[in-house]
């Protein structure tokens, strides 16, 4: 038993590992990469449906398959939400962010129900028996819900750049900025490919109307403190 508990503590804590890294990010979650994983995943979980139905992947084995999964996926959503809080601290203090409830509050409230049935799905407070399915399951539950608490949906303008979901872009990488629409700003920045190539992307974000003035301040300041550094960046080839 306690040779499998080590198994499940390795298991999650190289699910962590992968979590802080760069290999899974938002940018690669196309509509493809997305329509393709589930019908992988639906595929395994049918064929040990089968399998299981015929005998061939009895309770012994399916039972700490599932809680290696489990511990796999609560590893890599701890990992994933510790790689928020860093690039968040690396950021810097929040210069601007636009808040509503819908923004703030209503992720939180969801993350702090999953952390809630998280924890009643241990049945560490209930009646039910506690077996190594409901625990392991119920910690990824939590796992989730405190990535969840992490994960922002609107850009942060921070003193040291900008934080976007899961991406940190420096000021002195931010190359561009123009109002798209009445109340729809576009940011351009400089994104590394690989440690061998760079291109120019953006994103768009909504702001209100009454804080068009607030974004632009902040916008054109830090523009102007970074200008050696982000001239540095785009004529570096050229020297």
């Amino acid at each position: 038993m306690w040779i499998f508990i080590l198994f499940l503590v390795a298991v999650a804590l190289a699910g962590a590992y992968t979590g802080t890294q760069n290999w899974l990010v938002f940018e690669k979650l196309t509509k493809t990469n997305l329509l393709n994983g589930a019908l992988s995943i639906l595929l395994i979980f049918t064929l040990l449906m089968v399998l299981y139905s015929f005998g061939l992947f009895p309770q012994s084995i399916a039972a700490p398959f599932m809680m290696a999964i489990y511990s796999i996926i609560a590893g890599f959503f701890a990992g994933s939400a510790q790689k928020l809080i860093q690039l968040r601290q690396k950021a810097g203090n929040t210069l601007y962010q636009h808040r509503s409830f819908w923004i703030d509050h209503a992720p939180n409230l969801l993350a702090v129900a999953l952390i809630i049935y998280g924890i009643y799905r241990t049945a560490v407070f209930t009646a039910e028996p506690v077996t190594g399915i409901r625990v392991s399951s119920g910690i990824s539950l939590m796992c989730f819900g405190f990535f969840t608490w992490t994960l922002k949906v609107v850009p942060e303008f921070r003193s040291k750049g900008i934080f976007f979901l899961d991406r940190f872009i420096h000021w002195k990488e931010v190359i561009a900025w123009r109002w798209q629409s009445e109340n729809v700003i576009a940011v351009e920045f400089i994104a590394k490919k690989d440690s061998h190539e760079e291109r120019i992307k953006e994103f768009y974000t909504s702001i209100p109307e009454d804080e068009k003035k607030e974004i632009e301040i902040v916008l054109k300041s830090k523009m102007e403190e970074y200008a050696e550094e982000r001239k540095k960046i785009l004529f570096r080839d050229e020297e």
